[in-house]
């Protein structure tokens, strides 16, 4: 009889260190999650703040783009206010669009594609959204891990024992793959 509450003894040991293991795991892989996150959010908001900048200067020359620089900066406010990463993911979505569509517009008026203040401004955005290219890519590679951590055997049950959640990749807006049309 006492083999049998060794042998017990030991599954229990088993169970209770694969239990603790597993969650100290999902709370390392979350927590990548993240500090990946607030890289992203990090170049997000860089390319927000420079978002004003740019609008000013198209504005001197494009007056009656007035719709699509409304909406830049409705898009820029809806940011500040967003709360949850996935707000923000969407919002950062639509705003990508909406730059794409104003670098069409510029390509309409030589005289602001000269400007030093616009092209300084160009190769800053330029350079924050190769920045945030990284960055997303680094935040999926995250994602990736712990989703695939959290739902993998044995670790898909303590997850749900723990409340470990799956967290959605950030993915680009669906009007990213239109194909913009300049037109001179």
């Amino acid at each position: 009889m006492k083999k049998v509450w060794i042998i017990l003894g030991i599954i229990v040991l088993v169970i209770l260190f694969s239990a603790v293991g597993s969650r100290n795991k999902f709370v390392t892989l979350e927590e990548g999650v993240d500090a990946q996150w607030a890289n992203v959010e990090t170049v997000l908001q860089r390319r927000f703040d420079l978002i004003p900048n740019l609008v000013n200067t198209v504005k001197g020359y494009a007056s009656h783009e007035k719709e699509l620089l409304t909406e830049v900066t409705r898009l820029r406010s809806q940011w500040g206010a967003a709360a949850t990463p996935d707000e923000k993911v969407g919002i950062a979505g639509a705003m990508q669009s909406a730059l794409g569509r104003l670098m069409v517009v510029v390509e309409r008026y030589p005289d602001l594609k000269a400007n030093q203040n616009f092209l300084a401004l160009q190769d800053e955005l330029a350079g924050t959204e190769n920045r945030i290219s990284v960055e997303r890519r680094r935040y999926n590679g995250a994602v990736r891990a712990y989703n695939v951590s959290i739902r993998k055997f044995p670790g898909a049950i303590w997850a749900s024992l723990f409340g470990f959640e799956k967290h959605a990749a950030f993915e680009a807006a669906p009007e990213a793959a239109a194909v913009p049309t300049v037109e001179f």
